[in-house]
C-alpha cells in the first residue's frame, strides 16, 4: 500500500476523531470557564459600570477576541515543544535557551502565585463574613478557618490533576447557572440611569473616552485571563491528539470563550442596568464584590444567602485552576537549580509533597494576615501576566521556526496592540 493510500485511510479517521466531541472536551471547556471566572469577575460591574455605557458596549466587542486570540497563542506556543510532555516553562527552555529559560520560568510563577494568595485570602474573607452577617455566628479564630479551608481545597489537590480538572468542571454548573439566573433576577430592576446621567468624566477624574478604554483593558484582562491552566491543557491536548492538538484546542478554547463572555457580559450588563452610577461608586468606596452590594441594596434575604455562596464557588474553582500553574512554576524552578546548581534530579513525590507543604503554608499565613486583596494583584501579578500572555507567544511567533506558520495572520496584531495598551495601563496605575 502506498503512503498516499495510507493517508487517505488514516486521514478520515483523525478528522472523526477530531469532530467528535468528547466528555474529556467538556470537562476541559468548563475548567477553562472556571479558572477564569473567579473572584474579579464579581468586581467587574463595578469598575466597568462606573465609566459609562459605550465603553461598556466597546468591552464587550472587544472581550471575545481579545480572550481567544491571546490564549489560543499561548496554547500554540506550549504545542509546538518537541515532546509531548512539555511544560511551558520546558518549552520556554526549548525555544529561548537555559537562561531566558530559568529567567521566564520564575516570571511565570510570580505572576501566578500571588493570584493563588490572593484566593487563599478571599475564601477565607467570604467564609468569615457569610458565618457571622448570614449565619448569625462567631466565626474560630482566623487562622483556625483558614487551615481548615486550604486544607480542604489541598485536600482536591492531592487528588492529581485529572480529579483537580473535574473538580473544577463539576463547580462550574452550579456557578455559571447561579450568574445566569441572578442576570435574569435582575431585569425587573432595569432602568436607564447609566444612560441619561454622563458619569464617565467624573468617575475616572475627567478622562475621556480613549483613556477610559486604556485604563479598563487591564481589568478585562484579568477578569478572563486563564493562563495559569493552559499549559496544562495544551499537554492534554498533546497527548490526546497529537499533531491535531492546535485544531481541537482551538475549538475547546473557542467554545468556552464564548461562554465565559456571554455569561460574565450578561451578568456585568444587568448588574449595572440595576443600579445607578451612585451605586456603584458606593460599591467601590466600600470595597466590596457587586453581590454584596446587591444583597445590602436590594435587602433581598435569598440574595444575602446566594452573594457569598457564588463567591465561595467562583474562588474555589479559581484556587484549583490557578493551583496547578503555580505548581507548574515552582517545579520548574526547584528541578531547573538543582540540575544547575548539583546537577542532580529530585524523586517527583518528593517533589510534589515539597510544593504541597510550601503552598500550604503560605496560603495560610498570608489568609491569617490578610493584606489588601486588589492590591496585591496589581503589584506583583498584573504586568507579569500580560507579558507572559500577550507579548512572549507573538515574540516566539516571530522568531521561533517552531512557530512560523502562525506567522502573518491579523489576529497577531491584535494580540500585540492590546499587549502593550494593557502593560502601559498596568504600569500607569503602578505610578
Amino acid at each position: 500500500m502506498s503512503s498516499n493510500e495510507s493517508a487517505a485511510i488514516v486521514s478520515p479517521i483523525v478528522n472523526q476523531k477530531l469532530s467528535q466531541w468528547k466528555k474529556q472536551d467538556t470537562i476541559w471547556m468548563l475548567s477553562l470557564y472556571g479558572t477564569a471566572i473567579g473572584a474579579g469577575t464579581l468586581f467587574l460591574p463595578i469598575d466597568a459600570g462606573l465609566n459609562g455605557i459605550l465603553p461598556l458596549i466597546i468591552m464587550t466587542i472587544l472581550a471575545f477576541p481579545m480572550t481567544y486570540y491571546s490564549h489560543r497563542a499561548l496554547c500554540r506556543f506550549v504545542l509546538s515543544g518537541s515532546s509531548s510532555h512539555n511544560d511551558i516553562t520546558d518549552v520556554v527552555e526549548e525555544h529561548f535557551g537555559s537562561f531566558a529559560g530559568n529567567m521566564l520560568t520564575i516570571l511565570y510563577f510570580f505572576a501566578i502565585y500571588p493570584i493563588l494568595l490572593m484566593y487563599s485570602v478571599a475564601i477565607t474573607n467570604t467564609t468569615e463574613s457569610f458565618l457571622i452577617n448570614q449565619m448569625g455566628i462567631t466565626p474560630p479564630p482566623r487562622a483556625l478557618l483558614a487551615i481548615i479551608l486550604i486544607l480542604g481545597l489541598m485536600g482536591i489537590v492531592r487528588l492529581g490533576q485529572e480529579i483537580i480538572v473535574k473538580s473544577m468542571s463539576v463547580l462550574v454548573y452550579p456557578f455559571a447557572t447561579i450568574l445566569f439566573l441572578l442576570s435574569l433576577y435582575l431585569i425587573p430592576n432595569w432602568n436607564n440611569a447609566i444612560f441619561i446621567q454622563s458619569n464617565s468624566l467624573h468617575a475616572n477624574g475627567g478622562h475621556g473616552l480613549l483613556m477610559t478604554l486604556w485604563l479598563i483593558i487591564p481589568v478585562m484582562v484579568f477578569s478572563f485571563n486563564h493562563s495559569p491552566i493552559i499549559s496544562s491543557f495544551a499537554v492534554n491536548q498533546k497527548q490526546q491528539y497529537g499533531s491535531q492538538a492546535d485544531e481541537k484546542s482551538s475549538l475547546i478554547m473557542k467554545y468556552s470563550h464564548l461562554m465565559m463572555v456571554f455569561s460574565v457580559m450578561f451578568f456585568v450588563f444587568s448588574c449595572v442596568l440595576s443600579l445607578s452610577p451612585q451605586d456603584l461608586l458606593q460599591a467601590r468606596q466600600q470595597n466590596i464584590s457587586i453581590l454584596s452590594y446587591l444583597a445590602n441594596h436590594f435587602n433581598t434575604p435569598i440574595m444575602a444567602y446566594i452573594a457569598p455562596v457564588i463567591a465561595f464557588i467562583a474562588i474555589s474553582k479559581s484556587f484549583l485552576g490557578h493551583y496547578l500553574g503555580a505548581k507548574e512554576g515552582l517545579s520548574g524552578i526547584i528541578v531547573k537549580s538543582l540540575k544547575s546548581t548539583t546537577g542532580k534530579t529530585i524523586n517527583k513525590n518528593s517533589l510534589h509533597r515539597i510544593i504541597e507543604i510550601f503552598m500550604i503554608l503560605t496560603c495560610w499565613v498570608v489568609a491569617t494576615i490578610n493584606p489588601n486583596i486588589l492590591k496585591m494583584i496589581e503589584t506583583l501579578g498584573g504586568p507579569i501576566i500580560a507579558v507572559l500572555l500577550f507579548i512572549m507567544p507573538m515574540y516566539a511567533i516571530a522568531k521561533v521556526p517552531a512557530m512560523k506558520k502562525y506567522n502573518n495572520q491579523i489576529s497577531n496584531v491584535f494580540v500585540t496592540v492590546m499587549g502593550i495598551i494593557s502593560i502601559s495601563a498596568i504600569i500607569y496605575g503602578l505610578i
